[in-house]
């Protein structure tokens, strides 16, 4: 890992467990193990900072998922079986601060007009791998499932995240509900 990619990671460590108030230099160098001069040469400012930080967030989710998609597509699945399959993945992913972080990145991308462009790519890679997803599974009108499934998917996962709890209904459930109810 390169001083930057070890700057970004850091960062994205510090505000998962400070939040985005709590990102200071010196908790990032600290983090990360490098020097302050090696931080503010490569991120001039705290935006350019999160800017990036959510670029590598968003490609690293984007990478991930699309290999789950991948993984699934193989199965030929039906699409209940495919909602079960991604509400196991749901449910076995970690509630750790990398989630914590990529809210933070996102409510801070409510509150900065300079970054609500990344955070738009962000959400764009979540579209899109959703109606790919759906396309493959042969849903009907995938376009106008895609926005719904998303924020379902990432509803289910905040208050998951901080409640500590899984939903009265299981994802799996819940994305039925949805693709059946689109289908009338």
């Amino acid at each position: 890992m390169n001083t930057k990619e070890a700057i970004l990671r850091a960062a994205l460590r510090v505000i998962g467990e400070q939040g985005v108030a709590g990102l200071t230099n010196r908790r990032i160098v600290a983090e990360a193990g490098v020097s302050l001069g090696s931080l503010t040469y490569h991120f001039p400012s705290q935006t350019a900072l999160l800017r990036e930080a959510m670029l590598l967030f968003a490609a690293d989710e984007t990478a991930r998922l699309g290999e789950l998609a991948r993984a699934r597509k193989a199965d030929e699945l039906s699409v209940e079986d495919a909602a079960v399959a991604v509400g196991r993945v749901l449910e076995g992913l970690p509630m750790t601060i990398d989630e914590i972080a990529s809210l933070e990145l996102y409510l801070q991308g409510g509150r900065d007009p300079g970054l609500r462009d990344v955070t738009a790519r962000c959400f764009a890679a979540y579209d899109e791998l959703a109606l790919t997803i759906l396309r493959t599974l042969g849903v009907g009108e995938p376009e106008r499932l895609v926005g719904p499934v998303v924020a379902l998917i990432g509803g289910l996962q905040l208050r998951r995240l901080a409640t500590g709890e899984a939903p009265a209904t299981p994802a799996a459930d819940a994305l039925m509900m949805l693709v059946r109810g689109a289908g009338r």
